[in-house]
């Protein structure tokens, strides 16, 4: 951001991105909440929620493509309230497509519109946390990725109360689509117009060495800027972290409940609140984890994490009862929750370029985030769902090993975490 804003806009704007960070986990997890019901309803397998899932990760890839387009011609206030209706139609879609038509078909086409648009408002909302986060001078992304979890956790314990008094998929997920519109319009009207595109202006003048006061460029120059982060080898090595991470998070939200469900005899509910108690986990330490990355560095908070991750995600998988099996997903979450807020955090290092390479990094997050679970699911049907599991402990283990990368570069403004 070029200007500094007035403390009052600064603050609207900041609850706006939290409230649109929430509406994002709640649609995620009343889909991830709801996939037992949903398998049962339709009387289909593992691969055919893999299937799913693929449907709806290409959609998302395509939605992480087109954010860019997005941004340089619309900005990210218009983008935002798009992409947040069109995700809202996706989610109601699928769920009278699962518990009232029974259509497959329904399904497929509401998992597509539901990715495509998370796919554009991940990038969107966390080039807005990015910026926002420069303006305060403090490491606050973690606290936008906590509203995204306190989503996540709404959003599952309400999926196990519907699951637990029978409330069909149709009538939750409609309702639940709903909300996020009437969000949708009261959180857009307190962003600020053209919060990015000013941004991206700013890259765009630096890296021309052109005057400050000269005329905006194009879309298209716009455009070219933000696909700058692209040739950047620091983009590549912070997404090895993300990569980790997202895939330990995704994997999470889409398989967790059903690994419950299938593998240690639970209930569609039961399965749900294995699901809530990991968010809640990750909700806690996103919460905290600011004050916290501060205090003793992100390379270091990235590292016991990513412990903490592996350690969780071993005993979900190896634990011979219940008990221990949430004590897994409680390690799971703390351990997962930090990875994606530190990459933005860290791409967001240079205000001048904060934009391009935010959204590059989210591009790299959320393909992870949102193409693994369904590689997951293909996989899981020649060995098992629990031991597909493994494959995220050597990805996160890969993450904490590539955490020096996210030490932020010399003159960083951000926080004073700077070990």
């Amino acid at each position: 951001m070029t200007d500094v804003l007035s403390r009052s806009v600064y603050l609207r704007w900041r609850n706006a991105v939290f409230a649109i960070f929430a509406a994002s986990g709640l649609s995620i997890a009343t889909w991830a909440a709801r996939v037992p019901t949903i398998k049962e309803d339709l009387g289909i397998e593992n691969r055919e929620i893999g299937l799913a899932l693929l449907a709806m990760g290409i959609a998302s890839i395509l939605g992480l493509s087109a954010s860019s387009v997005i941004i340089a011609r619309l900005g990210t206030r218009t983008g935002m309230f798009g992409v947040l209706i069109t995700l809202s139609i996706g989610l109601a879609i699928l769920g009278l497509g699962s518990g009232f038509f029974h259509s497959y078909a329904m399904l497929i086409v509401g998992l597509a519109l539901f990715g495509f648009g998370n796919g554009c408002l991940d990038v969107m909302m966390n080039v807005d946390g990015a910026a926002i986060e420069t303006q305060s001078g403090k490491t606050i992304l973690p606290l936008f990725h906590a509203f995204f979890s306190f989503g996540t956790v709404i959003g599952a314990g309400l999926g196990a109360i519907a699951a637990s008094l029978r409330i069909g998929v149709a009538i939750h997920a409609v309702t639940i689509a709903s909300l996020i519109v009437v969000l949708a319009i009261v959180a857009i009207a307190n962003v600020p117009r053209r919060a990015v595109t000013d941004a991206v202006a700013a890259d765009s003048a630096s890296a021309e060495a052109g005057p400050a006061d000269g005329p905006a460029p194009g879309w298209r120059q716009r455009l070219a800027v933000s696909l700058s982060a692209w040739r950047e080898p620091r983009t590549y090595t912070l997404g090895i972290i993300m990569l980790g991470m997202a895939f330990a998070e995704g994997g999470a939200n889409d398989w967790l409940a059903l690994g419950v469900v299938e593998h240690e005899g639970g209930t569609a509910a039961i399965g749900a609140a294995a699901l809530t108690v990991f968010s809640v986990s990750m909700t806690v330490v996103r919460v905290f984890g600011g004050p916290l990355v501060d205090r003793f560095g992100r390379v270091a908070t990235l590292r016991v994490l990513a412990v903490a991750a592996t350690a969780g995600i071993l005993l979900f998988i190896l634990a011979p009862n219940l008990p221990l099996v949430f004590v897994g997903a409680a390690l799971w979450g703390i351990g997962a929750s930090l990875g994606f807020p530190l990459g933005m955090s860290a791409a967001a290092d240079d205000p001048a370029h904060a934009a391009a390479r935010v959204s590059a990094a989210a591009t790299i997050g959320y393909v992870a985030f949102l193409c693994g679970p369904p590689i997951l699911g293909f996989i899981s049907d020649h060995i098992g769902l629990l031991p597909t599991l493994f494959i995220l402990v050597v990805l996160v283990a890969a993450s904490g090993l590539a955490s020096s990368a996210a030490k932020p570069l010399p003159g960083a403004k951000v926080g004073a975490g700077r070990h």
